[in-house]
């Protein structure tokens, strides 16, 4: 008999015990029983490295292991053949030791040891949280609703969320991918941007007009699908979306979904500014109710430590034809010409040149007509790369362009695109003139000059834009770096091989 936390405890050291790739003895000492790592001494330590300190850490969380097996359990578990790894935190460090990512700073390891921590409560809780698609049976489910018609019952979960937020390129996502993988893959759960998610509850709403509260059907269908919610890049901009998220995560909370985000605003500054903020904020009140706040303090940009190459990013007005060229040689032999996608509710995106995977648009044909985040999904969802003509500086004259320009970057790098263009300036310098209210305030007075009063007149005060340009400059950076651009290279071939295989005929490149 094994209580949860002993599975969850064996599941510890049997990761460990392959990542030193070492034995596991256990020995008897002063009456409790520990755990020894023996390792195998072929192992090369010069590529492989764990600090004896690291190593402890993880055996000193587990020296309670044995001594469960002398205390009569109170359930029966078995560990399920759907279980997940050991959690975050041991994985994160496996990927360090092998070289997959850097060493991360002291607030990233803070930040997956909270992610840690809510993975062990989940476990704890799968029953109470009901993560399990297969445990709940037909009865049970029945009962619930009957009960349910009587008696009115609170689902909120036992197990409080986690709100992530800090500045670009400190890992966020990185992160809570790393937490979302080590998942059981029986667990009810879901991963998506959040500009993907309310682009699905708006598409929602519309199949439940008529209804008395559709967003409350709405919730409950995503409760059924997904009882813990990892959503990325937390940004509120529309205020179509600013006056439902109360009552939507109101209504997903009450039926006990467990939200984990990421963000580059604390929850108090999210909609700043935004039109009618003051029906927004019982939403942020809500928000920091259900989910435990965590900043990332970092300064440091881990997207800008990859390769300075510039990649197919083209700075000056007399590279078309070279951007040109360089699409032409990615299509290959297949002939480019218009084609038509299909985004939601019905709408469709006209792409001016297509083939091979790779659509070519100037930049007023995807920025500046009102397009947004639904139309550049739906854009990615059937082509790889994206070849766009004359991105221009951004100001004051060409806000509404920003802000397009800042959501299809979010969507090319959530999609993992492949960027060529041509621009007018670098990413830092493209954005220069948008800043933030405390930015603005900052800065000198201008007088002296027409010039200056030029640059005056194009200023833009935006404080959920010059957030984002952030965002923006680190992503455009890493999207041309070697390293972004060789991934993409191999996915694309990685695809390729799979298209061959499902031919029913093995042939070789």
């Amino acid at each position: 008999m094994m209580t949860r936390s002993l599975a969850r405890a064996l599941q510890r050291v049997q990761v460990l015990s392959r990542l030193l790739q070492g034995e596991i003895l256990q020995y008897r000492l002063h009456n409790d029983w520990k755990v020894l790592s023996i390792c195998n001494p072929a192992v090369d330590f010069s590529r492989r490295a764990f600090h004896s300190r690291d190593i402890s850490r993880y055996i000193n969380q587990n020296t309670t292991l044995f001594r469960a097996l002398s205390t009569p359990a109170e359930n029966d578990y078995r560990v399920s053949p759907n279980a997940g790894g050991a959690g975050p935190l041991l994985e994160y460090e496996r990927r360090i030791a092998s070289g997959e990512l850097v060493d991360g700073d002291n607030f990233q390891v803070g930040t997956i040891q909270a992610l840690q921590r809510l993975y062990e409560e989940l476990v704890e809780q799968e029953e109470s949280c009901q993560l399990d698609r297969y445990s709940a049976s037909k009865k049970s489910g029945r009962s619930r609703w009957l009960w349910s018609r009587f008696i009115p019952q609170s689902s909120y979960s036992l197990v409080k969320g986690l709100y992530m937020y800090g500045g670009v390129g400190t890992g966020k996502t990185m992160l809570m991918d790393l937490f979302f993988e080590e998942l059981p893959s029986n667990w009810r759960k879901k991963r998506i941007h959040f500009h993907d998610f309310m682009l699905n509850i708006h598409s929602r709403l519309q199949m439940h007009k008529g209804v008395p509260d559709p967003l409350e059907v709405v919730a409950g269908e995503i409760s059924d699908e997904s009882i813990l919610l990892c959503l990325d890049e937390f940004m509120v901009t529309d205020v179509a979306d600013a006056l439902i998220l109360n009552r939507l995560f109101g209504h997903l909370f009450s039926k006990g979904v467990v939200l984990v985000s990421t963000s580059n605003r604390a929850p108090d500054h999210l909609y700043e500014g935004g039109l009618q903020r003051d029906l927004f904020l019982p939403f942020i009140e809500t928000l920091k109710e259900r989910c435990a706040v965590h900043a990332i303090g970092s300064a440091t940009d881990y997207r800008k430590m990859g390769s300075a190459e510039k990649g197919f990013y083209f700075i000056g007005n007399g590279y078309t034809g070279l951007l040109k060229q360089k699409f032409h040689q990615l299509i290959g032999d297949e002939k480019p010409g218009q084609q038509v996608v299909e985004v939601v509710m019905g709408r469709k995106l006209q792409v001016p040149i297509g083939a091979s995977g790779c659509a070519y648009f100037p930049f007023e044909e995807l920025c500046d007509r009102p397009l947004g985040a639904a139309d550049y999904f739906g854009l990615f969802k059937n082509f790889h790369t994206l070849a766009l003509e004359g991105v221009p500086k951004f100001g004051i004259h060409n806000r509404t362009a920003a802000y397009r320009f800042v959501t299809l970057v979010d969507v090319m790098y959530e999609n993992k695109a492949r960027l060529l263009c041509t621009a007018e300036a670098s990413p830092l310098e493209l954005f220069e003139s948008i800043v933030t209210v405390a930015d603005a305030q900052k800065l000198s007075p201008r007088t002296s000059s027409r010039s200056q009063k030029k640059d005056d007149l194009d200023l833009c005060v935006d404080n959920e834009l010059g957030f984002a340009k952030d965002r923006t400059i680190s992503r455009l950076t890493e999207m041309n770096s070697r390293e972004f651009l060789e991934q993409h290279e191999a996915r694309l071939q990685e695809k390729a091989s799979q298209e061959v295989h499902l031919d029913g005929h093995f042939v070789e490149a």
